[in-house]
């Protein structure tokens, strides 16, 4: 089993996860942040940080897509292993769903 980052971070961004990290296996994109499921121990830590629920356990029902997604970006993105502010309008995004048509597949600055 591994964690990962599901659409509800698209556009919100919180890096609460990030800070409890103990094996720093998480990478950034422009607006979505995802775990690296080769590094992720399993721990669990980073699940109950995430204000918008944004992070699974690959075990649960239709996660298959998100566990793909997440090896892809974390393979391209930088790793991020420090705690930044959320997105600008990540209130406002924080209860939204089906966000996935809005994932950039571009890098962190």
């Amino acid at each position: 089993m591994t964690y990962i980052v599901t659409d509800s971070c698209i556009n919100c961004k919180f890096t609460d996860c990030v800070e409890v990290c103990p094996v720093d296996c998480f990478y950034e994109g422009e607006n979505f942040l995802v775990i690296h499921p080769d590094e992720c121990i399993d721990c669990g830590v980073c699940e109950p940080e995430c204000p918008v629920d944004a992070i699974k356990p690959d075990t649960d029902p239709g996660m298959d897509e998100w566990v793909t997604l997440n090896g892809k970006y974390a393979d391209i993105w930088p790793n991020i292993a420090e705690r930044k502010d959320p997105m600008p309008d990540s209130d406002a995004w924080a209860e939204k769903s089906d966000k996935i048509k809005l994932l950039s597949s571009a890098p962190a600055d």
